[in-house]
């Protein structure tokens, strides 16, 4: 079957997402990661993008970028290419080391690019490993209160204000926004109602009320929270809602 043709953005910006083949990390230690962020600087002038966004995690890594001179396709060869090359000489391996395919999504309007910086940005705290997105160095939203080189900053500020101390501060409160965002997901995933997710808790924590696993044991409750993120994807904000269990508690389950 031929495979879905690659959506064209009229901006030519784009929200991309790559993945470790078959799930597996492609970061194994701190000089990996800024071996990446180095391969995404490297490569900026010669293709000519600009980077607004980016989040690299333990297996896959999100970008929100403009293209120039050279097309998505070859940009993402460059990086990836040139990234792998390097992998495998350090760990002596060979093969692939990303899916062969690297997902997009056009961004055409300032409001969705805003969603989808907030959505990258929050990545490390969806997935337990931090409690702030100031704790993560490994995202342009260290880079944006950082003053970091890789990403232009003033792109994405400029759209909250021209002043860039007052864009600052309603770009740092918009992104620790709590939110249901669903941008270029891992896996796409339909929104799972009030109703459904109400169903889901009672059936799986085997509970009369969403409420009552507030009064379960810590390890177990801990547990069916994992299964409730993990296996039934409902969101962190749907759960705390539905439980009364604080953000931060199924935020480390």
């Amino acid at each position: 079957m031929a495979r879905k043709a690659r959506k064209k953005s009229k901006s030519g910006i784009y929200h991309i997402m790559m993945r470790g083949i078959n799930r597996q990390s492609i970061f194994e230690e701190e000089e990996d990661y800024k071996r990446f962020i180095e391969t995404i600087q490297k490569y900026k002038e010669k293709s000519g993008y600009e980077v607004y966004g980016y989040c690299l995690m333990g297996n896959h890594v999100h970008i929100l970028m403009k293209i120039g001179k050279e097309p998505l396709e070859q940009v993402m060869r460059r990086i990836g290419g040139s990234y792998v090359y390097w992998y495998n000489r350090k760990y002596d391996r060979i093969g692939n080391l990303f899916q062969d395919r690297f997902k997009s999504e056009p961004v055409e309007d300032d409001a969705y690019l805003l969603t989808v910086h907030r959505y990258i940005h929050q990545n490390p705290i969806k997935a337990g490993l931090v409690n702030s997105l100031e704790e993560y160095k490994w995202s342009s939203y260290y880079e944006y209160v950082n003053e970091g080189k890789l990403v232009n900053t003033d792109f994405t500020l400029n759209i909250f204000n021209n002043d860039r101390e007052e864009a600052m501060e309603r770009f740092i409160q918009y992104n620790n926004e709590s939110n249901d965002d669903i941008c270029l997901d891992i896996e796409k995933r339909h929104r799972i109602s009030e109703a459904e997710a109400r169903t889901i808790i009672k059936e799986v924590c085997r509970v009369k009320v969403p409420f009552d696993l507030q009064n379960i044991d810590k390890e177990i409750r801990n547990v069916y929270l994992k299964e409730l993120k993990e296996k039934y994807r409902l969101s962190i904000r749907q759960i705390e809602r539905l439980t009364g269990i604080n953000r931060g508690i199924v935020l480390k389950a």
